[in-house]
């Protein structure tokens, strides 16, 4: 299988060589940073990206700046992109491996009119409908902001929608309900296909019982993309130092003092863009706000023309199916199959080759003509899902001019875009205009009420995740 060779840079801003290796083992919620300087993980996307652009090297000495953002991945090089392209503000990012060393280049390249994991029909029990028609046109406004992102960087967009598989028959039903809730509340064109229709006109995939097909969802190379991002917020001015995680945080008299390996870092406004990589002790206002799930992903050799007829792919747009622990997949560019699903549930037992050989036997259930077939690619990453399934763009405290968008729930890869966007506009001062819930509200505790009994309880999520996989699994694949 193939991995990710250390790229040595110079001194003239070239992306740095690695001072250390990728760690498979890494968790969020145990480690104190995500260290410095590792390597990326050997996804297809950083193996098929070519070479890193240039970044501006680690912080070597004290710096005062304007506007710090924490993070290099999606989130926080749009924001950057848009603080500079929209309020001439030429922000700093501070990450602390490689840029788009999380999330960003450890994802499945879904483009998903989405934000967080609820429904449309979800958003309408839980906010009412009026706020789930505003929420809707903001992923509608959201898709469009990153189509105009991306339509300078060559990320192999695969555009065309997106197939939502219903992996049993029960699904069809409720699938049948949500598409035509889009259809007459939300004016959004999802259509209902059969299972035959699905697997001879779409895919072949042998456990789909029928399903929804919504108009927006692009595929993308996830480096592509990440590597675009990196050199349009550097072409605006915005400097981006890799190396260099923030290891101590201070703030005094409204100014941030930020302590990474190479200097102390002032600035007067701080945006979180940090994803399934926050650590517990980089601030205060998000210990336990997040849980942090892991997502595998695999990816095959090339496949022959004989093999893609045998699994009847006629389609390369974005699928995603109906399970709890869902899989995502599709036929990328280049021939190769990708697809994804959820992982182990610590760091720790994330390398154990069970994870990688249950999504091969996923693969080969829905594709049986794939069994034996080599993979040239497999990895995972950490997700970052709050606690009310809903992603936050917010300032926690009026007081402090600190922000953060997280939250995304494995949708980051349009929202991000709009989240950028979205906290450029906070930390611009324009925030007090957005008042949907992922904008006035923080991201919850686990039981949803801030109190001293909930943070207590936030270490012991991991017990009832366990519980909770047990019973996904069985609601997907038994009962």
């Amino acid at each position: 299988m193939q991995t990710v060779a250390s790229r040595a840079g110079d001194e003239q801003g070239r992306a740095t060589a690695p001072s250390q290796p990728y760690d498979p083992a890494y968790d969020p919620l145990k480690s104190a940073t995500p260290g410095q300087g590792r390597d990326y993980a050997p996804t297809y996307w950083i193996g098929t990206a070519g070479e890193p652009p240039a970044d501006d090297g680690p912080v070597t000495a004290d710096m005062d700046v304007d506007v710090v953002i924490i993070g290099a991945g999606f989130t926080g090089l749009t924001a950057a992109i848009f603080l500079a392209q929209e309020y001439g503000i030429k922000a700093t990012v501070l990450e602390a491996n490689r840029t788009s060393w999380g999330c960003s280049t450890r994802n499945g390249g879904q483009a998903q009119c989405a934000s967080g994991r609820l429904k449309r029909s979800q958003w309408i029990e839980r906010y009412g409908l009026d706020t789930a028609l505003k929420l809707h046109r903001e992923c509608l406004d959201g898709m469009e902001t990153f189509k105009a992102l991306i339509k300078d960087i060559d990320c192999e967009p695969q555009p065309g929608g997106h197939l939502y598989v219903a992996h049993r028959d029960k699904v069809m039903p409720t699938l049948e309900k949500e598409a035509k809730l889009l259809r007459e509340t939300f004016d959004y064109d999802a259509q209902i296909l059969d299972a035959d229709t699905v697997k001879r006109y779409w895919v072949g995939d042998q456990d789909a019982a029928g399903a929804m097909h919504e108009p927006e969802g692009i595929g993308i190379h996830a480096g592509k993309l990440a590597f675009g991002y990196l050199k349009k917020a550097r072409a605006l001015g915005v400097k981006v130092h890799p190396s260099s995680p923030v290891q101590g945080w201070e703030t005094r008299d409204g100014i941030h003092h930020l302590r990474t390996p190479g200097g102390v870092v002032k600035a007067r406004s701080v945006g979180i863009a940090t994803g399934g990589y926050t650590s517990q002790s980089l601030h205060p206002e998000l210990k336990n706000r997040l849980l942090p799930i892991l997502s595998n992903s695999i990816v095959t050799r090339p496949l022959t023309p004989s093999e893609i007829d045998a699994c009847n792919l006629h389609t390369r747009q974005v699928i995603t199916d109906t399970r709890v622990l869902r899989h995502y997949y599709r036929l990328l560019p280049d021939n190769r199959l990708q697809i994804g699903s959820r992982s182990a549930i610590t760091g720790r037992d994330a390398p154990q080759q069970k994870y990688e050989d249950v999504l091969v036997s996923n693969m080969t259930r829905k594709f049986p003509a794939l069994k034996g077939v080599a993979l040239d690619y497999s990895w995972w990453g950490w997700v970052d899902v709050s606690h009310d399934m809903m992603p936050r763009i917010h300032q926690p405290d009026p007081k402090e001019s600190i922000f953060y968008a997280l939250g995304y729930g494995g949708n980051g890869v349009m929202y991000s875009a709009q989240a950028g966007r979205r906290l450029a506009q906070w930390i611009a001062g324009d925030g007090k205009q957005l008042d949907l819930p992922i904008f006035t509200s923080k991201l919850p505790f686990p039981n949803l009420r801030e109190t001293v009994e909930s943070q207590a309880f936030a270490p012991f999520r991991r017990i009832g995740q366990r519980f909770l996989y047990r019973w996904y699994y069985l609601k997907d694949e038994v009962l």
